[in-house]
C-alpha cells in the first residue's frame, strides 16, 4: 500500500465533526484551514526509515462513540491495574475518542488548575487554548502528518498549571483503545505558568490484540520561567496501528522539562521527542526504553535544542529488539549560534536478540558555537553468549536467561524514572514482551 495524499473525509465531514463534538467555532476554522493543506504538504522524511509504504491516512471510521464511566471501578481490569482507584483524585480517561471520566480535586480547582478535555477547552478557555494550540510547538505547516491531525483531532486533553502553584501528587490521563476501528488523534496540551510545577503521567493502553485505524499523537508541553515539568508515559499500543507520535517541549528562563517515556508500542511508529530549550538556564532531560518486537518498524528521534545560555540537555535511550523487528535510534543535541556555556550529552544503547533483529543508534552533535560542552556514546550489539552461558550454567533456562539480561539491560534507564507509577507499568510491559 502507497501513501495516499488524499484525505477520505471532505471539509463538510470535518465541519459536522466539529458540530457534533461541541468545540469552539475557532478549532473549526483551524481544522478546515488545516485540511486544505494536507495534500500540498510533504511527508515526514525520517533519517534511514522508509515510509513511503506505510498507510497513514486510510482508516475505518474517523471517531467511535464509546461508554462513560461513573467511577474508576468499572474500567477493564487492563485498565485498573494502572489506575490507583483509591488515591488518584485528579485523573482524565478517554475511551476510544469519548471523553469517559474526569476527578480533579477541589483543592486543585480552587488553585486555577484546568485538566478538561480538548474540545471543552477549545470553549471554556478558548483564549488559552489559542495562545498554545499548534503555534509555538508543533506547527501545521511542517508535515503532511502535522496537517492532517488538526484536520481531524478526535481526542486529548489540556492541563494548565497556573503561576506559582505546586501540584504535589502526579496528575494521571489514560487513553484506553478497546475498539480495533478507532483511530486516535489525540492532542495533549499542557501549560505550566511561571514557578509552578506538575508531573504528569500518561498512559496509552490497547486492549484488543490488533487494530485497523491510525494513531496520529501529538503533545505539546510548555514550561514557563522557573516551572518544573516531568512527563511520563507508557505507550502500549497494539500491532496493527500505523502510528506517528510527536511530542514537543518548550523550556523558558531556568525551567525544566523531564521526559520519562516507555516506548512499548506493537505497531509500525514513527516518534519524535524534540525540546526547545528558549531561556537562559532551561534544562531537558530525556529518558527513553523501547522493546520491539514481531516483524514491527520503528524510527525514534530524541532532539534537544539550546538557543539560550546556559541550557542543559540529557538524552539517555535503550532499546532491546526481539525476534524481526527493527528500529532507528535517533539521538540530536543541537546548540545554536549563541548559545554559549549549553552543555549537551547523550547516549544511546540497542541490544538485539536475534538473528534477524535490527538497531541502529545514531548520536548526532549540532554545534554552531565554540564555549560549549557536548559529548555522545552510542552502542549497539548483540546479547553475549557468555552472559547467557554463565546464567544457564546456573541451572537457569534460556529463556529465563534471556528475560534476566532484557530487565538488566533495561534497568539503569528505568531504575532512573522519577514516576513510580510509570516505572511499575512499564515493568510489568516489559515482562509480557519477553515472556
Amino acid at each position: 500500500m502507497t501513501v495516499e495524499t488524499k484525505v477520505a473525509l471532505t471539509e463538510q465531514d470535518v465541519h459536522s465533526y466539529s458540530v457534533k463534538v461541541n468545540e469552539a467555532d475557532w478549532m473549526a476554522d483551524f481544522r478546515t484551514n488545516a485540511l486544505a493543506k494536507v495534500e500540498q504538504l510533504p511527508m515526514p522524511k525520517p533519517d534511514k526509515t522508509k515510509i513511503d509504504k506505510w498507510n497513514f491516512t486510510e482508516f475505518p471510521v474517523h471517531a467511535v462513540e464509546s461508554s462513560l464511566y461513573a467511577a474508576l471501578s468499572e474500567l477493564p481490569e487492563e485498565a485498573r491495574a494502572i489506575v490507583d482507584a483509591d488515591e488518584q483524585k485528579n485523573i482524565y480517561v478517554q475511551h476510544n475518542n469519548t471523553p469517559a471520566y474526569l476527578s480533579l480535586s477541589e483543592e486543585l480547582k480552587v488553585q486555577g488548575v484546568i485538566m478538561t478535555d480538548i474540545f471543552t477547552a477549545s470553549r471554556e478557555h478558548s483564549e488559552l487554548v489559542k495562545k498554545y494550540y499548534m503555534t509555538d510547538g508543533v506547527n501545521v505547516d511542517e508535515n503532511k502528518l502535522t496537517a492532517l491531525h488538526a484536520a481531524l483531532m478526535n481526542g486529548g486533553v489540556f492541563v494548565y498549571i497556573p503561576k506559582n502553584v505546586v501540584v504535589e501528587k502526579p496528575l494521571q490521563v489514560l487513553f484506553l483503545h478497546d475498539n480495533d476501528e478507532a483511530s486516535l488523534f489525540n492532542h495533549v496540551l499542557l501549560v505550566a505558568e511561571a514557578n509552578s510545577k506538575v508531573t504528569y503521567v500518561e498512559n496509552y493502553l490497547s486492549t484488543v490484540d490488533e487494530a485497523k485505524g491510525l494513531a496520529n499523537i501529538i503533545s505539546e508541553v510548555f514550561a514557563g520561567d522557573n516551572a518544573q515539568i516531568t512527563y511520563g508515559a507508557v505507550d502500549v499500543l497494539a500491532k496493527g496501528f500505523t502510528t506517528y507520535v510527536n511530542r514537543r517541549g518548550v523550556a523558558s528562563r531556568d525551567s525544566r522539562i523531564d521526559w520519562a517515556l516507555g516506548l512499548m508500542n506493537d505497531s509500525d511508529t514513527i516518534s519524535e521527542n524534540i525540546t526547545q530549550l528558549i531561556g537562559n538556564g532551561s534544562h531537558c532531560d530525556m529518558k527513553t526504553v523501547v522493546v520491539g518486537r514481531g516483524k514491527q518498524k520503528q524510527n525514534f528521534t530524541t532532539e534537544i535544542v539550546h538557543f539560550g545560555l546556559d541550557t542543559e540537555g540529557f538524552i539517555l535511550k535503550h532499546g532491546v529488539m526481539l525476534d524481526e523487528s527493527s528500529a532507528i535510534f535517533n539521538g540530536i543535541g543541537r546548540i545554536a549560534k549563541g548559545a554559549t556555556r549549553s552543555n549537551a550529552v547523550q547516549e544511546s544503547r540497542v541490544l538485539m536478540f536475534s538473528e534477524k533483529a535490527r538497531g541502529d543508534a545514531n548520536p548526532i552533535l549540532l554545534i554552531d558555537e565554540d564555549d560549549v560542552t557536548a559529548g555522545h556514546a552510542a552502542s549497539v550489539g548483540r546479547v553475549d553468549p557468555l552472559q547467557l552461558f554463565y546464567l544457564m550454567s546456573r541451572g537457569i533456562s534460556k529463556h529465563e536467561a534471556e528475560r534476566l539480561v532484557v530487565h538488566g539491560f533495561l534497568a539503569p534507564v528505568v531504575s532512573k524514572l522519577p514516576i513510580e507509577g510509570v516505572k511499575k507499568q512499564l515493568t510489568e510491559v516489559i515482562e509480557r514482551k519477553v515472556r
